[in-house]
């Protein structure tokens, strides 16, 4: 896929949907934030991307220069949207001079490179397109199937995937997705980790991770757009089904979430 492409117009068609949304309106997705809040969080992310990017950032020590560089958050919509074509113009004229393999920090260990940042932002631009038609309360515009599979890719091997070092982890089933349009599929081992609280009670994280072997005790079918969504908790219609205990972990893995 044109991956700068998508980024550009899922960013365009999110800025055009909120530019005419009561930015006070909830976002049903996002349940903490408003239409307004949406709006900085793209742009913000955008900001920060193309800084790490521009300042060829490796390491974590490096990280606050580029947070200090960002602009600060405007009261207005209309200066909202302003910085958001600006953020995002930024972020694209940086994946166009720098090629995947490149070195570069991010989030996710297993992959320190410009690759990660620009499916990242592939997905990340998609999935806020939808939150934003979701806010204003409009239909869903379509995902290309390749951006949804690539999303739930991107579900399984990175979203949720990211657990600290040094917790202990549980596995519970192996769950199959099948895409019932293009019959991709997707194998996924489905466990959790703990954490200690304040309270020293350990909490269960949920996980989950790209399966190389096993038999599925839950299954997961649907056209591969409402698959994206399912998987990014932005909806979709999956049919699930199973032995009940791995139904239970796959919808806890579901209900975690992701932003």
């Amino acid at each position: 896929m044109d991956r700068l492409e998508v980024i550009a117009s899922q960013s365009e068609r999110f800025a055009e949907v909120l530019a005419d949304t009561d930015p006070v309106r909830r976002c049903p997705t996002c349940p903490d934030w408003c239409a307004s809040d949406l709006l900085w969080h793209l742009t913000e992310v955008h900001f920060f991307w193309a800084g790490v990017l521009s300042r060829r950032v490796l390491r974590d020590a490096e990280l606050p220069a580029v947070e200090r560089a960002k602009p600060d958050r405007p009261t207005e919509t209309s200066d909202l949207l302003r910085l958001r074509t600006q953020a995002t113009n930024a972020l694209l004229d940086q994946l166009n001079e720098r090629a995947d393999p490149e070195p570069c920090w991010s989030w996710w260990p297993p992959d320190q490179t410009v690759g990660f940042t620009r499916r990242m932002q592939t997905y990340e631009a998609t999935m806020h397109r939808v939150d934003a038609e979701l806010t204003a309360g409009l239909p869903v515009s379509p995902i290309a199937m390749d951006v949804a599979a690539g999303a739930v890719d991107h579900a399984v091997d990175v979203m949720w995937g990211w657990k600290p070092d040094d917790v202990e982890l549980t596995a519970q089933c192996v769950a199959e997705f099948t895409a019932t349009d293009t019959r991709d599929r997707w194998l996924v081992d489905v466990g959790y980790w703990t954490a200690a609280s304040e309270s020293g009670e350990r909490t269960p994280v949920p996980v989950a991770s790209r399966a190389t072997a096993g038999d599925p005790t839950v299954t997961v079918t649907a056209p591969v757009e409402d698959l994206a969504l399912w998987t990014w908790t932005r909806g979709g219609t999956a049919r699930t089904s199973g032995q009940p205990a791995s139904v239970a972990a796959l919808n806890s893995l579901i209900a975690h979430g992701m932003q």
